[in-house]
């Protein structure tokens, strides 16, 4: 399934501010800086709930988030981003320390390899490994990819006139609007498109603290630490159907687009996979096929 242009004002809903001011090394938490009318008034009120130390950090949150809430507001009235995405729901199964995907009844498969914590989780003493919320026999898992298109385009043109530091803030914001698209995405998906969730009545908060059943990770996250997949889902999804192009690193282009995986497993969780022996290095290197000095350069992940 393609969507295409996916309405930039619902997506807006889905931002997680916090990580935005972290792009711009404005650590915290605000709460209720979206609410906040604009009136002096209401501004003294909100900085009252920080300690004396920390308002000059929030007023500083409260003027990039003005700002960006301007440049949105253009970007959605002008239409020069455009916001796509594509899902499937495909039949698949564990094997090998990996997910084997099935498409076209079955006809067509695509196997992931995927790597397992090097040490115990700290949260159930096990090396887990996402090939471990998939069954063995018969399973569902969701591949999906959204885009963000003409950020780039945009920021050069700040760029050129010299104006640098709305370069930044527009690429910031396509950033944080592909992540936004995917926790739209993923809600979509768990309650109508792929329907295991239908009756989940999440707030957008709630869905920030992924209080919702199933993960959703992306490649080159800390689940997916080896970018080159990406060659592998573009098998099955053909990203350029919905303007996503691969450099020979595994790079996205646009920078702003994500593609990954959805599991449903009731007891999936998010993880890191973390540093990973040669051993496994090794090992993950026959399975993909590379040699082990090629792979290190797709992998997030250190090698120990």
């Amino acid at each position: 399934m393609i969507l295409r242009n996916i309405d930039l004002a619902e997506v807006v809903k889905f931002i997680n501010w916090t990580y935005f001011f972290s792009a711009w090394r404005i650590h915290g938490i605000y709460p209720g800086l979206e609410s906040l009318c604009g009136c002096e008034a209401c501004l003294q009120k909100w900085l009252l709930q920080f300690q004396p130390e920390m308002r000059g950090k929030a007023l500083e949150a409260r003027r990039l988030y003005s700002e960006a809430v301007e440049t949105l507001k253009k970007l959605s009235e002008s239409g020069a981003l455009q916001i796509d995405a594509i899902v499937l729901i495909c039949d698949a199964k564990a094997e090998n320390e990996g997910i084997t995907i099935y498409t076209d009844n079955k006809e067509k498969s695509v196997h992931l390899p995927m790597l397992r914590q090097q040490h115990p989780n700290e949260t159930n003493g096990f090396c887990i490994s996402l090939s471990d919320f998939i069954s063995e026999k018969h399973d569902s898992i969701g591949i999906f990819a959204v885009s963000v298109r003409g950020a780039d385009r945009i920021a050069e043109e700040y760029a050129k006139a010299g104006d640098d530091f709305n370069a930044l803030l527009v690429k910031s914001l396509a950033d944080r609007l592909a992540e936004a698209a995917s926790e739209w995405l993923h809600r979509e998906t768990r309650k109508k498109i792929w329907g295991y969730a239908p009756d989940e009545n999440l707030s957008i908060e709630e869905l920030h603290q992924c209080k919702y059943q199933g993960i959703r990770p992306a490649v080159g996250y800390p689940s997916i630490p080896d970018q080159s997949l990406l060659f592998e889902l573009d098998k099955i999804l053909d990203l350029r159907q919905i303007g996503i192009t691969l450099t020979e690193n595994g790079a996205m282009s646009p920078a702003s687009s994500i593609c990954g995986l959805y599991i449903s497993h009731p007891k999936s969780f998010y993880f890191m996979v973390g540093e990973i022996g040669e051993d496994q290095l090794n090992d993950y290197a026959k399975r993909r096929d590379m040699q082990p000095d090629k792979l290190r350069k797709f992998l997030s992940c250190r090698c120990s």
